[in-house]
């Protein structure tokens, strides 16, 4: 189908703002953790929950919506959930205990998810499998500018005023959405396309999806790799400004140039799939991003941050080229069903990156090695997937 570009950039743009929920969400007040646990009477243990939880949230709540936005189309179910985010952003900003704010944290996760599936279907609904990947890649430029904006924003914030003003502007980042949405979003699953059932109907369709192969191994393939850049954000605070010494700002300023990386793989994805197809430049990008976390290894304990940075910034700039190809082959293969495909991979993401968290935490010793091994093996796994699936088709 012939499309203005102007709708497609519009439509880009809307989706990958939906999209940053997760890096607002997560990115903006990491380090304010000391201040929060002081203000909440706990420890920065417990508050680092808020962050488990929050991505345990964006994993179950897409399979809640995921069959919702096949039957009552997309923008209903949108909308509710960005009413949810910005309602439970602004009662956040009034916690007095941690209880309350894991509680919270947790609906702000349900309400946010609601963008990350939605904004799948909806390049499902309207483009073919080259096309969903280049518009990936044009969601991966706007996504991009969440883990700049996210960490520096919540830096410079946080320098200035209480952790609570956090929560303030996502309460404010919730209402812009929102109007977004609501003024810029058109239904792109008409009643005529839309999948009727009952409960049975809807783990009946999760059960097919499940064992379609063409679905389920780049949906798990991009999920394991992708859990590698939760390896790092659960980890980059205590890296960054604890063995490095970086202070509130600087942290957010090398958070930011990681994530300018993204923004120019995006680019470099959109021209590679000129001339190859997305299932060639997932593989390339996972042998490429192994090999740039092997170097990470072999200089982990450097005292040189400069020396760090460089294999790092290589992997993380790469990990959204893999996300977005692995996502556009497996929606492809969703059929009728690309909101309960958006929530599986939903799952997969956000509930691999809540264990790797997990696993980072427990294998704490004082040092950037369990941050990297577990992005090395996350990666390696992902590899191992991707090359068994090929070797069996």
């Amino acid at each position: 189908m012939e499309r203005n570009i102007a709708p497609v950039a519009r439509l880009a743009v809307i989706l990958g703002i939906l999209a940053t929920f997760g890096p607002f969400g997560t990115d903006m007040y990491l380090s304010g953790f000391p201040a929060m646990a002081e203000d909440l009477g706990t420890d920065v243990s417990n508050i680092q929950l808020t962050l488990s939880v929050y991505f345990l949230g964006l994993a179950t709540g897409q399979m809640l919506y995921g069959p919702i936005v096949d039957r009552m189309g997309r923008r209903k179910p949108l909308i509710f959930g960005l009413c949810t985010f910005t309602a439970a952003s602004a009662l956040a900003v009034f916690a007095r205990d941690i209880h309350s704010m894991l509680a919270l944290r947790l609906f702000q996760a349900l309400g946010g998810c609601a963008g990350m599936v939605v904004g799948r279907a909806v390049v499902r609904d309207l483009f073919d499998l080259k096309g969903s990947a280049n518009v990936m890649s044009m969601l991966a430029v706007v996504q991009g500018l969440g883990p700049i904006v996210a960490p520096v924003a919540g830096s410079l914030l946080l320098g200035i005023a209480s952790w609570r003003w956090v929560f303030v502007f996502l309460s404010l980042f919730g209402v812009a959405c929102l109007a977004s949405v609501v003024f810029g979003l058109p239904e792109s699953l008409p009643k005529e396309r839309r999948i009727g059932g009952d409960f049975k109907k809807v783990l009946a369709d999760y059960w097919l999806l499940l064992k379609k192969r063409e679905f389920i191994v780049p949906a798990l393939a991009g999920g394991i790799a992708s859990s590698s850049l939760f390896a790092y954000i659960s980890s980059s605070s205590f890296v960054f400004m604890t063995i490095y010494g970086a202070s509130a700002r600087q942290y957010g300023l090398l958070f930011a140039i990681n994530a300018i990386g993204t923004i120019l793989a995006a680019q470099i994805n959109r021209m590679l799939l000129r001339r190859t197809t997305p299932q060639k430049v997932f593989a390339g990008a996972l042998l490429f991003n192994m090999a740039a976390l092997v170097a990470l290894f072999l200089v982990t304990g450097t005292p040189r941050i400069i020396i760090f940075m460089i294999p790092l910034w290589l992997s993380i700039a790469t990990t959204p080229m893999m996300l977005a190809n692995s996502m556009a082959i497996a929606m492809n293969a969703s059929g009728d069903k690309a909101g309960s495909a958006s929530a599986i991979i939903g799952l997969l993401q956000f509930g691999l990156a809540s264990a790797v968290s997990c696993v980072v935490s427990l294998l704490h010793n004082g040092t950037a090695y369990p941050m990297v091994f577990v992005m090395l093996g996350c990666i390696a796994t992902s590899a191992i997937v991707n090359l068994a699936a090929r070797r069996n088709a």
